[in-house]
């Protein structure tokens, strides 16, 4: 798997702990909307911090972005990440990944699990395609919500905000569970798009099988919180 040194040209918080980088790409590189990379922070003591993130730009556009959940508690890569400036270099592993666009359907995330959606939601919209998908969204509180005001412009109505540790009267209170996905689903025909935390990817499609769903229906992949 070929490496590549990009370089930071823009670097900022999007929300209070989502970190947005956009970097130079390299010439040639291809990629399929949904697809992740894994990239490298040289430290001075040579050893190397290492993170798989997806790419949030669009194939066609001539910079890389990402869309970064910063964990402090994890002292990792992701919280040497906002340590970084512009000009600052990173390496790059080849795009990599699962996550694809088949089928209209629902997607289904929580948390930093909406980042391999982005380019999907960008590249669709781009092209007409996005109406008729919906999605469920799961967070802990309305500060921690992703691209919010971009995702009502993208879904309108056909987004659903879910919160676990917030009541308001705008978005869901709870977990995504099964009594909520058979209220919040009508079609169990369509194609599934999950990607979010292990356990609760675990419990989601555990509950969408019980549910009628077959497994060729789910296109998944998980993520962290």
């Amino acid at each position: 798997m070929a490496k590549h040194t990009i370089v930071i040209e823009n670097i900022q918080f999007i929300n209070h702990n989502v970190l947005q980088l956009k970097c130079t790409k390299p010439n040639g590189l291809s990629f399929t909307p949904g697809q992740a990379v894994h990239l490298f922070i040289e430290n001075t003591s040579a050893s190397t911090e290492k993170g798989a993130f997806t790419i949030t730009s669009l194939p066609m556009q001539h910079h890389l972005e990402f869309v970064i959940k910063v964990y402090p508690s994890h002292n990792g890569t992701t919280d040497k990440l906002k340590e970084l400036r512009v000009g600052d270099t990173l390496g790059m592993d080849d795009p990599y990944g699962y996550i694809h666009y088949r089928n209209q359907g629902l997607f289904i995330a929580a948390g930093s699990g909406i980042t391999p959606f982005l380019c999907i939601y960008k590249n669709l919209a781009k092209q007409g395609l996005l109406n008729g998908n919906k999605l469920i969204y799961a967070n802990k509180t309305t500060a921690d919500i992703i691209y919010e005001k971009q995702l009502s412009e993208w879904f309108g109505n056909n987004v659903n905000h879910i919160l676990s540790e917030e009541k308001t009267d705008k978005y869901y209170y709870g977990l995504i569970d099964k009594t909520f996905l058979k209220n919040a689903i009508e079609d169990f025909t369509q194609d599934f798009y999950l990607c979010g935390p292990p356990t609760m990817m675990d419990a989601v499609i555990k509950s969408l099988q019980e549910l009628g769903l077959h497994k060729e229906q789910i296109i998944a992949e998980g993520m962290g919180s």
